[in-house]
């Protein structure tokens, strides 16, 4: 039976043992984070601690008699229906929005934002892998206006992204950084202001560089799709500058990742009455 605690390491005063808005859930096995925001939801944010285990072992951790959904991650903005990616060969895309019931949707990552979607009103479910080719192209958008085109209205969802490389430990092209910006406004220097106003973009010593927190251009990108502020939840955990808990390729130049997942909770495809967690 899976409880909340602190998480194993002999450190009382690091900062990833008090996570306001998440918890460390315990279990035979090792911990992994949750956002309290999506409580009622069996999800979970994996650490490196479950290295070598991937969504058909984790999902029995979070969940049981669920069926599994991934995709072959390609920092696209393409979107596919959970049903449309439930066995080998992989599909290619970066997100995943279910349409059935016990669903479990995963993505993985070693520096971009893992991105999970709930609707405690339908049960329906998403799961995105949000690194700045995927956010610059569109993907939160593409993600939420499926929701909103089924059974979801996007005033009701709840929003948590999880560890991903922070604003100091990513230093980009200043391309880059318009890219993203032009999400915002298409008006040039504009939304780079939108992007420092926000938290996301802050100046670089070197010429034409910056540094980007991705995780808040997201959410810059979610309260502009008309998410509301209290339902999202964004953990400021950087996966650079934890080893201890994360891998990172820009740290390490390995290739490995850490998974996250969320469980959907209903029919989609059957009942037509609203999914109400208690």
């Amino acid at each position: 039976m899976a409880e909340a605690l602190d998480p194993p390491f002999d450190r009382p005063d690091a900062e990833f043992n008090n996570l306001e808005g998440w918890s460390w859930i315990g279990c035979y096995g090792g911990t992994y984070l949750q956002s309290d925001l999506l409580k009622g939801f069996e999800h979970g944010f994996f650490t490196r601690q479950w290295q070598g285990r991937g969504p058909e072992v984790l999902a029995g951790v979070v969940s049981a008699g669920v069926s599994v959904h991934r995709t072959h991650q390609i920092h696209s903005a393409r979107v596919l229906k959970a049903s449309q990616a439930g066995q080998e060969p992989w599909p290619e895309a970066d997100g995943l929005v279910s349409d059935a019931g016990s669903q479990s949707l995963w993505v993985c990552g070693a520096d971009c934002t893992p991105l999970l979607i709930a609707d405690p009103i339908s049960g329906q479910v998403a799961a995105c892998h949000a690194g700045w080719r995927g956010v610059a192209a569109g993907i939160l958008a593409e993600t939420i206006a499926q929701l909103d085109h089924g059974r979801c209205h996007r005033q009701n969802l709840l929003v948590a992204l999880g560890p991903a490389v922070s604003g100091g430990a990513y230093q980009v092209e200043r391309s880059v950084s318009e890219q993203v910006a032009a999400t915002l406004t298409p008006e040039r220097g504009e939304g780079l202001h939108q992007l420092q106003a926000g938290g996301a973009l802050k100046n670089d010593p070197e010429p034409n560089r910056d540094r980007l927190d991705i995780r808040r251009a997201a959410v810059l990108q979610l309260l502009q799709l008309g998410i509301r502020q209290e339902h999202i939840s964004c953990c400021d955990l950087c996966t650079v500058s934890n080893p201890l808990l994360f891998h990172s390729w820009r740290r390490d130049q390995v290739k490995a990742v850490q998974w996250s997942g969320i469980v959907s909770q209903n029919d989609l495809s059957g009942s037509s009455e609203p999914f109400i967690r208690s």
